[in-house]
């Protein structure tokens, strides 16, 4: 039997600490997977629907876009896939009468991992102006609301679009379809805020923003650089490809500020030796000071260029442009900075260069340790400059991975949702469907909370996310959706952006991944893109949790008619009615999506193309991949200051709470913690087990405060320190971003430390 969600809310103020864990997955991931499976859904629903995670008949899994091999396990899911599944495919359920029971001041106090473990949405509701709970609606009623405040609107650039990674390929192509035809490129999504730095500089430098690496290239890389990348808790599948790699005699550096259990030693639950002894991954740690990657790869490359043989040259005359002025930049990289920059010893830089001048196949990976910073896009560029140099691109065994963390954000990018848009893309949108796109371009997430703020935008519409929690400068940002006229979140359960609201609200439940979608047309199914350019089927399985749920498409589609009216020529009927009738469009308007209804029968889906992996065709500005020559940057760090990095406990999928724990971190029962190395604690007074305020502080003189943090000594980078978010995005000022690709800089925010007003829990 499933368990009943909590009551109330459960205390975080006094969490406990014990010894972190140096060792990831194992007999410990199935006894908690099963303990969460068992809560949420029971046994026999249990069994019922993991057994379909990521099966080629089956489902995607929502927990990431790490992609799956063609040879599936029965169990091809991890630790925090299947708490994924399980919040989804709960048992509970949030009725209207949960509503009447909790105004939105009682919901606005609440947890996130309160919110979320009350169950799946059962039907539509609506906020009122001036009413202080949720009422039901029916979908009729909710899109003559929307259709009322988009159509009362000055201009269709008053309206935001926003997009979460977790929305298929379908409901993605249908949403930035319909945004165009009424007007806007107001698109922003999740990619704004996490890897918007590597499509940048990617972009840039190879000519394609994804990339360029497939799971047999991991297999068989001599040398795996894991950069700025906790795979463990992030993305735990991607450790069975590492101990394939290591079993096929790869090496593999992990350069990260905090050591990680999963990267120590992978305990494989699907093997007995995995779970009695485990795979030793590591061959180098390199502890980095926060944002110290950039000055790590000038000098490797400097080195790199010092020794004899060691550039490829013949790929660097026939593949790059660039070459001399960024080999000018990296001659003057200086051993004394970079150590200052990384907080790295010299035999430490020396013992990985050697590994990387040993290595004939490269592959760099990294997450949002290089990209949420002031300088991540050169950070990235000196990446693919290191890759570059040796002709690690375009080879079997070699290239760039950005891990991403969303199921399908990649692929919603692919569909047009960016506030940018190619305007090859537009011409084909428009005349596919006769219309004529806007050409301006639009809000991504930080200019959207900007506009919110300033009036210049009144109606916020959410496919998908927790936009309130997932954005930088949490009272910034809430006090700009108070603003809007509406605000609209399609969802599945509850969290934090449904108690942060406009005038009026509309919370509209739809299908998972996990459901059985049955439309006019018959049972149909959606399409996801992975990390690695993979795009394959999901279909759901189980009886949705209320007959009153519609699939993302349907709510496209219905919003599209109710706002556009008989005008449209589009076919929005048709989309809701058939699947397949979007996908036969999206493949006369997305590049490699030709034959689309053809291929995706195929189990396992294709792999699109990709001109640097495929032929070492580099469809850039100069037509070959370029060089950058970037002036090296680090974060400064003012005196008795530390530089913060916000992160995730194992307890979580970027802002869903799944519990209260971070098992490999040695954390229980709380979440306030601030992880400080015991020197840094000593030097700033921090006894281990005292609280305190986090006082972050920028250029704008704004106190931003995050009251009542345990202090955990822990061996930290020195000078470093780290907390979960969202607890801690309060002290991300929305305009402290990342150059060229504006992404909040959460990875590097210079914090003071002022005692708690309450020294006790």
């Amino acid at each position: 039997m499933a368990s009943k969600p909590p009551a109330g809310d459960p205390v975080q103020d006094a969490p406990r600490v014990g010894p972190a864990q140096h060792s990831a997955a194992g007999l410990p991931a199935v006894a908690q997977s099963l303990r969460v499976a068992q809560q949420q859904m029971g046994l026999r629903r249990t069994a019922q629907t993991l057994l379909k995670v990521n099966q080629k008949d089956g489902f995607d899994c929502p927990g990431c876009a790490w992609p799956e091999g063609d040879k599936r396990h029965t169990a091809e899911f991890c630790e925090n896939g299947v708490k994924a599944v399980a919040e989804e495919a709960t048992l509970r359920r949030v009725t209207p009468d949960f509503f009447a029971e909790h105004p939105v001041s009682d919901l606005a106090g609440r947890s996130g991992y309160w919110l979320g473990q009350q169950g799946r949405i059962t039907q539509p509701v609506y906020l009122p102006e001036g009413a202080d709970r949720y009422e039901a609606v029916t979908w009729e009623r909710a899109f003559d609301i929307m259709a009322e405040e988009l159509g009362a609107l000055a201009s269709p650039d008053e309206a935001v679009f926003y997009t979460s990674g977790r929305t298929s390929n379908e409901a993605a192509f249908l949403l930035q379809l319909f945004a165009r035809e009424f007007g806007t490129n107001n698109l922003p999504d999740c990619s704004n805020m996490c890897h918007e730095s590597s499509g940048s500089a990617l972009t840039e430098t190879i000519g394609v923003g994804k990339g360029s690496v497939s799971l047999e290239d991991l297999h068989h890389a001599d040398l795996i650089i894991i950069a700025g990348q906790n795979p463990g808790t992030n993305h735990p599948r991607m450790l069975s490809a590492l101990e394939q790699a290591k079993a096929a005699g790869a090496k593999i550096i992990s350069v990260n500020p905090l050591p990680e259990a999963g990267l120590e030693r992978f305990k494989n639950p699907q093997t007995p030796q995995g779970m009695l002894k485990g795979t030793p991954l590591n061959d180098l740690f390199l502890q980095i000071r926060i944002g110290g990657d950039q000055a790590l790869f000038r000098l490797l490359n400097k080195l790199i260029l010092e020794t004899e043989g060691a550039v490829d040259r013949t790929f660097v005359a026939e593949h790059t442009h660039g070459y001399e002025e960024f080999a000018a930049a990296a001659a003057e990289a200086d051993w004394d900075a970079t150590l200052t920059a990384t907080g790295l010893d010299r035999a430490a830089v020396e013992q990985a260069l050697a590994m990387v001048l040993e290595s004939e196949r490269t592959v760099v990976c990294w997450a949002m340790g290089l990209t949420q910073h002031k300088h991540s896009v050169p950070t990235i560029r000196e990446v693919v400059n290191f890759l570059l140099l040796r002709g690690n691109i375009g080879r079997p065994g070699a290239g760039v991975c950005p891990v991403r963390g969303h199921s399908n954000v990649q692929g919603d990018r692919t569909m047009g949702i960016f506030e940018r848009p190619a305007p090859a893309f537009l011409d084909a949108l428009d005349k596919e469907f006769g219309i004529t796109s806007p050409r301006h371009h639009g809000y991504d997430v930080v200019r959207a909370i900007r506009a919110l703020r300033d009036g210049e935008a009144k109606v916020f519409f959410a496919m998908g996310g927790n936009f309130v929690a997932a954005t930088p400068d949490t009272d910034v940002t809430e006090a700009a959706m108070r603003n809007a006229r509406l605000t609209v979140h399609v969802s599945t359960k509850l969290n934090r952006s449904h108690a942060v609201t406009g005038a009026r609200a509309l919370i509209l439940p739809t299908l998972g991944r996990t459901d059985k979608d049955v439309q006019a047309g018959g049972k149909q199914f959606v399409t996801v893109e992975d990390s690695m350019s993979k795009v394959h089927a999901s279909r759901g399985n189980l009886t949705p949790a209320s007959p009153h749920l519609l699939s993302e498409p349907a709510i496209v589609a219905r919003l599209a008619r109710a706002v556009l009216g008989p005008e449209s020529t589009t076919p929005w009927d048709e989309f809701e009615k058939d699947y397949a009738t979007i996908r036969d469009r999206i493949s006369r308007v997305v590049p490699g999506f030709e034959n689309f209804n053809a291929r995706i029968a195929h189990p396992g889906g294709f792999t699109l193309p990709h001109g640097p992996r495929d032929s070492r065709r580099f469809p850039t500005a100069t037509g070959k991949a370029n060089f950058t020559a970037a002036p090296v940057e680090f974060p400064e760090l003012p005196e008795g200051r530390l530089l913060l990095q916000t992160l995730r406990s194992h307890d979580q999928y970027n802002t869903t709470i799944y519990g209260l724990d971070d098992r490999y971190r040695g954390i229980k029962g709380g979440r306030r913690v601030v992880l400080v190395h015991p020197k840094d604690a000593e030097a700033l007074g921090l006894a281990d087990g005292s609280y305190t305020d986090l006082v972050s502080e920028w250029k704008d003189g704004v106190e931003r405060r995050a009251p009542g943090f345990r202090v955990v000594h822990y061996p930290t980078a020195r000078g470093c320190a780290a907390a979960y978010y969202p607890e801690t995005n309060v002290l991300v000022p929305l305009d402290s971003t990342a150059d060229t690709s504006n992404t909040p800089a959460s990875k590097s925010v210079v914090v003071r430390f002022e005692p708690a007003h309450n020294d006790t829990p």
